[in-house]
């Protein structure tokens, strides 16, 4: 909307003639959308990413790291999730709220609501076993040991991305690692024995957060993403994201997303009855498909 076109307006109305009362009614009202025009219309100025001197090698920026992974303490929060999800081939679309409980280092559970289920999702991992249900459009349960898992991905919402999102970031072997740099992030990047990617940690150059976790098939494709953002500290060197968006890809192209925003994030102590119902994996009823990873393989159980 150009500025000769609103002083057009405001001389048309000034050769309006009408009561004084009207006239600075109807020039307020013209007054105030002018505003929101020019408002809407200006190009928005967004505050370009500072960029800091990149780290001078991987244990530099490991031994950064290190201590977030030793500081954890465990958590509750509440919050709520936008998903789409493939299912059949149709897209499916929820905004559901969700509750998340964390007992470091390995125990966690993320547990949405939808509809009339208030277990509808629920993604847990204790420190033998991982799992994942989801009921509403596809009634499906998968679950694994860690010994058992090679790589993500072929689940919706893979249980070892939302433990490193929120909880445990695994660093391991430190001779697997190198760094690369690419503009204001420093990036950490794991091979196998073989030499290949397997995954990708962004870290800002300024500071010590991740801003994203990529892990990868195969082909060296990014099957499974986490994208982190607004930090909030729970103690001393330990942070959580509360905005998280954990994305992973199907086999046909399409991808399924979660936006998790968690409103209210504490730390909290849990009793050991407790942990035994939040942590232990409840046997797959009531599900139509089940599926366990073997050798890193899905297999559906008959």
């Amino acid at each position: 909307m150009s500025f000769a076109f609103l002083c057009s307006v405001f001389n048309f109305l000034g050769h309006v003639e009408m009561g004084y009362q009207r006239n600075k009614y109807r020039l307020f009202l013209v007054t105030a959308a002018a505003v929101l025009i020019l408002a809407g219309c200006a190009p928005q100025i967004q505050e370009p990413i500072r960029v800091c001197p990149g780290r001078e090698s991987a244990a530099v920026l490991l031994s950064i790291l290190r201590p977030r992974s030793q500081s954890t303490v465990p958590i509750r929060a509440n919050g709520q999730c936008f998903a789409k999800f493939y299912a059949e081939g149709k897209l499916h679309q929820k905004n559901f709220p969700v509750k998340l409980w964390f007992s470091p280092p390995y125990q966690v559970r993320l547990q949405g609501d939808i509809g009339f289920n208030a277990r509808a999702i629920v993604v847990g991992s204790n420190e033998k076993e991982f799992w994942l249900s989801i009921k509403p459009e596809i009634n499906g349960y998968w679950w694994g040991r860690w010994s058992e898992q090679k790589r993500l991905g072929k689940v919706k919402i893979d249980p070892k991305l939302v433990l490193e999102t929120f909880g445990t970031v695994e660093v391991g072997d430190e001779a697997s690692w190198s760094l690369s740099n690419e503009g204001a992030f420093d990036v950490l990047i794991k091979r196998n024995e073989q030499g290949a990617i397997t995954k990708k940690m962004y870290i800002h150059s300024c500071g010590s957060l991740i801003s994203k976790i990529e892990y990868f098939d195969n082909e060296e494709h990014a099957a499974v993403v986490a994208k982190l953002d607004r930090y909030k500290e729970i103690s001393e060197g330990f942070s959580v994201p509360t905005v998280a968006e954990l994305i992973s890809h199907n086999d046909d192209g399409t991808r399924n997303s979660f936006r998790i925003t968690l409103g209210s994030v504490r730390r909290r102590e849990f009793a050991e009855k407790k942990k035994a119902v939040l942590f232990t994996r409840s046997k797959p009823q009531g599900f139509e498909h089940v599926y366990e990873v073997i050798d890193g393989h899905w297999l559906e159980e008959p």
